[in-house]
């Protein structure tokens, strides 16, 4: 049952200001923004052994919880968290309306893309009209596939993307690129990049509503974090 995106706690929020992170690299560049905020967390949300998800902050008024990467966007949208971090990428994939994106941080720097097996003949999408597509990103894939006038049949994965087209799977990925490196590794070349990606400040517009001065506050701090 799909979850109201509206939820009480962002109506009448009477607790600490809830500021959703994604868990890994992303994380450890943050630190240093969260810092120059005022906002840094307790020394144990970095570290990857840590059983904890919630962690208090050098602001009282303000908690972090550590979740997913794909996972931030929808705490936030659904209003368990006021506000987050979320790549473009992810963005992207979910295109939630209920979420603000104000501010680039201009981290997480990546790409969307897509990649194809160095020993196969390059494709033509101009003479496709249906093409098999490994991807965690089917709403993304299949919007870029359908500008070209072509159907995108999308296997999900969630990881191991690489292997797709070797084990059959599909004939190309669409995934996250950083170095190329996995991709050269696993005799796949980038072919098309679809996204430029970074990470953004994103915001519940119905908690902006309803705490505009609390928030407000916190994005002038995150500008300033990051100038």
């Amino acid at each position: 049952m799909d979850l109201p995106l509206q939820t009480p706690a962002i109506a009448g929020t009477t607790g600490p200001i809830i500021l959703a992170l994604p868990k890994g690299r992303i994380l450890k560049e943050l630190l240093p923004v969260l810092e120059r905020a005022g906002l840094a967390p307790a020394p144990d949300c970095a570290e990857e052994s840590s059983r904890r998800l919630r962690f208090e902050t050098a602001d009282p008024h303000v908690e972090v919880i550590r979740v997913r990467s794909f996972d931030v966007a929808t705490f936030v949208a659904h209003g368990a968290a006021h506000l987050g971090v979320a790549g473009g990428d992810v963005l992207m994939e979910f295109d939630y309306q209920e979420i603000y994106a104000p501010l680039d941080l201009g981290i997480g720097r990546c790409r969307v893309s897509v990649a194809e097996p160095t020993d196969a003949p390059p494709l033509d999408t101009a003479r496709l009209s249906r093409l098999s597509v490994a991807t965690k990103y089917p709403n993304i894939a299949r919007r870029h596939y359908a500008a070209k006038g072509v159907q995108a049949e999308v296997v999900h994965l969630n990881g191991a993307m690489e292997l797709a087209p070797s084990m059959g799977l599909a004939r190309v990925i669409v995934d996250l690129v950083q170095t190329g490196g996995t991709l050269k590794a696993n005799g796949l070349a980038e072919t098309e990049v679809i996204a430029d990606v970074t990470s953004r400040l994103i915001v519940n517009r119905g908690a902006l509503k309803t705490m505009p001065d609390e928030l407000g506050a916190l994005l002038a701090r995150f500008r300033g974090a990051i100038q």
